[in-house]
């Protein structure tokens, strides 16, 4: 996520944004189906998700769910710390927001996103919209779905909130070094999300949204026609990495860990990394590998209400 104020400092910048605003970057991969060929086959290992639909059944989905996933050291005879991954969605339910922000108040140190130049300070209310092509993309997804903005409820201002991502001229110059440029990554999701529309028979996403458009409650139409698209986003965003990782996930990722070397030398216990959801099965990955870290619970919380207002609320409506 990049601050209003540092949006046109790079082409690059707005790449990572977009991806964000559009896909709310997630981390959900489908259980694999049951084998055909063998009765009693067990269903495939499903990957670690940090975003889920709550269904009733087999209808329209009730919630978008996204995980606060809590890591231990594996090492028993260490006491701490204890590191949460809490995956954002940058554009949510006000009612998501406020439940952050208490759950902020709980932690010594929350390291947080946001390609800005290092000591920013995010003002209460996020400070304003910048003006760009950015900026009015996410008022305008804001306002269709009746969602708030994240930089506008998140309150950045707390002694505990620390900043933990790269600075424009560090993303641009990462880029370079990478070799990667907009067209690039552009043309990778677009081969991944072609791929994945062909091998579903294509058209079926775009009827429905085309419905969505005109239904009687759009807002909500559109948030369940969104949110089903975001299950194969980890699919996306592999597409986005390629073999040797990315700029926009696994160096930013590297960034946001070294900031946590220097909290947990600094004495602090309980710490929340604070980050996209897309970017949390590589924290998750380098949390085991260099601090001997594995998740010990999951908690929910609703990003997005997907319920048809209209409709009585039924007991055990939650179900993923």
């Amino acid at each position: 996520m990049i601050h209003p104020r540092f949006r046109k400092f790079t082409a690059a910048v707005f790449c990572a944004v977009l991806a964000a605003a559009l896909s709310v970057a997630t981390a959900q991969e489908k259980a694999a189906e049951k084998a055909e060929e063998t009765k009693g086959t067990k269903k495939a290992e499903q990957k670690p998700s940090f975003l889920r639909l709550a269904r009733i059944g087999e209808k329209a989905p009730t919630a978008l769910e996204v995980a606060i996933v809590r890591l231990r050291p594996t090492d028993k005879s260490k006491k701490g710390p204890v590191v949460d991954l809490i995956g954002a969605v940058h554009v949510a339910e006000q009612s998501y927001y406020r439940q952050l922000n208490k759950e902020f108040e709980k932690y010594d140190v929350v390291l947080y996103e946001l390609v800005a130049p290092e000591g920013t300070r995010v003002p209460k209310g996020g400070g304003g919209g910048s003006g760009s092509p950015v900026s009015a993309l996410q008022g305008g997804m804001k306002n269709m779905l009746e969602l708030s903005f994240q930089l506008e409820e998140i309150d950045y201002t707390r002694k505990n909130m620390v900043h933990a991502d790269m600075s424009p001229e560090q993303f641009s110059e990462k880029m370079r070094e990478r070799g990667e440029s907009v067209l690039s990554m552009f043309l990778r999701m677009m081969g991944y999300a072609l791929a994945k529309q062909n091998k579903a028979g294509g058209g079926s996403s775009d009827m429905q949204l085309l419905m969505a458009l005109f239904d009687k409650n759009r807002a909500l139409a559109l948030k369940r026609v969104m949110a089903e698209q975001m299950e194969d986003m980890e699919g996306m965003l592999s597409g986005l990495e390629g073999p040797d990782g990315s700029t926009i996930i696994s160096e930013r990722n590297k960034v946001a860990l070294e900031v946590l070397r220097k909290q947990i030398a600094a004495g602090k216990q309980k710490i929340a990394i604070f980050y996209g959801a897309g970017h949390m099965l590589d924290f998750q990955k380098r949390l085991a590998d260099q601090f001997g870290m594995a998740p010990v619970n999951t908690r929910w919380l609703v990003a997005w209400n997907l319920k048809d207002p209209k409709k009585p609320a039924k007991k055990d409506d939650r179900k993923p």
